[in-house]
């Protein structure tokens, strides 16, 4: 069966994620702002879900509606078969958002959603009770823009940037999906040398390290959808069996991490062991004030902003001694991200290129040397 996927993303990465789903060989991808809808397979879906590094979540739609008022939404909500998707014993919390439309109340219209599928539900197997105590979750989630719905059926359970390697996290952590993006755009091979000299917990480095090898992102976590059995019996499983088959034991990539916290140090190579890189990659306390790149080797950064760990003027003073530093030093390149409005006037240097990404909630720019 083809079923509409579709796969979301941080804004900003749409193009990135995009190549990825056309690597995997999916069809139809469109691309729209912060999300890629694609046709799939089963097969596909459980693909998409172990192999795309920048991908937040891979879900299945339903449905597509106008919903101005609660009566659309309750009505285009209970005319998707749910009995085909939904046992009558599974959970199925539902989650969602509105923007730029008529029904605002987020917590209304999932009480209304709710409701539709609950009414449905009962009609699909002829009872007055739905236990919702299987160990089966199937959440559903909604989307309401401009006054149009979509019902989605989610198939990684938790975010994709959970891989499993980073259960302990610094203070201000980077997600892996926005790490994995970075990489991508500073053109990290198999035989890269990768350098990051504010590694914190690692993410930079471990992410180019997982690309390098060819290392699938989702190869050692659980998803939703290997509970689904209309995907295929045992789809997930053969998809992480032909992965491992895939991993480049050969590649010749070495990465590089520093951070003046040597809890850090420590955290990021606990975290390479527990992604597998460990023996391509090392991390030791440093200074990034006096780091000092090889020749061959790319630069991964992502400092303080000034937002939560310094204050901005000790993060000005920080950007200035290490443009002084770095722009002294011959590099590959460097790919620094930041949401300082004047990062480029204190790090000394514009950047060759920029591009507008987004750190969590932070709107930043990307900036690249090369």
């Amino acid at each position: 069966m083809i079923y509409k996927a579709v796969a979301t993303c941080g804004f900003g990465l749409e193009s990135v994620l995009s190549f990825e789903l056309k690597r995997l060989g999916v069809n139809n991808v469109v691309v729209n702002d912060g999300r890629i809808t694609f046709d799939a397979t089963g097969e596909d879906i459980a693909r998409a879900n172990v192999w795309l590094r920048t991908a937040e979540r891979v879900m299945i739609i339903l449905s597509e509606y106008p919903a101005a008022t609660f009566d659309e939404l309750f009505d285009g909500a209970y005319a998707v078969n749910w009995g085909e998707i939904i046992d009558r014993k599974d959970a199925f919390p539902v989650k969602g958002y509105s923007m730029n439309s008529t029904l605002t109340s987020v917590p209304a219209c999932q009480s209304i959603i709710k409701k539709a599928l609950v009414e449905r539900l009962k009609k699909d197997y002829s009872t007055e009770f739905l236990p919702e105590n299987n160990r089966v979750t199937k959440k559903i989630r909604f989307s309401i823009i401009k006054d149009r719905c979509t019902l989605m059926l989610d198939t990684s359970g938790d975010g994709l940037h959970k891989r499993g390697y980073r259960p302990l996290l610094n203070e201000a952590p980077i997600k892996e999906t926005l790490a994995a993006g970075i990489c991508d755009l500073a053109r990290v091979f198999p035989e890269s040398r990768v350098v990051d000299p504010f590694c914190g917990s690692g993410t930079l480095v471990i992410e180019a390290a997982l690309r390098a090898k060819n290392i699938a992102p989702g190869l050692n976590r659980p998803f939703a959808g290997e509970t689904y059995g209309f995907l295929g019996d045992g789809v997930f499983k053969t998809v992480k069996e032909n992965a491992r088959a895939e991993i480049r034991e050969d590649a010749e990539f070495f990465g590089r991490g520093f951070d003046i916290d040597p809890a850090a140090v420590e955290t990021a190579m606990a975290n390479a062991e527990r992604a597998g890189v460990d023996d391509c990659v090392s991390f030791k306390q440093g200074d990034a004030r006096t780091f000092a790149p090889r020749e061959d080797e790319i630069v991964l950064a992502n400092p303080p902003y000034g937002e939560r760990l310094m204050e901005e003027s000790e993060v000005e003073s920080l950007y200035r001694y290490f443009g002084a530093n770095i722009f002294a030093k011959k590099f590959k390149g460097l790919y620094i991200i930041s949401s300082h409005p004047e990062f480029e006037r204190h790090i000394g240097k514009r950047a060759t290129r920029r591009r507008k990404l987004y750190n969590g909630m932070l709107t930043c720019q990307l900036f690249m040397y090369f």
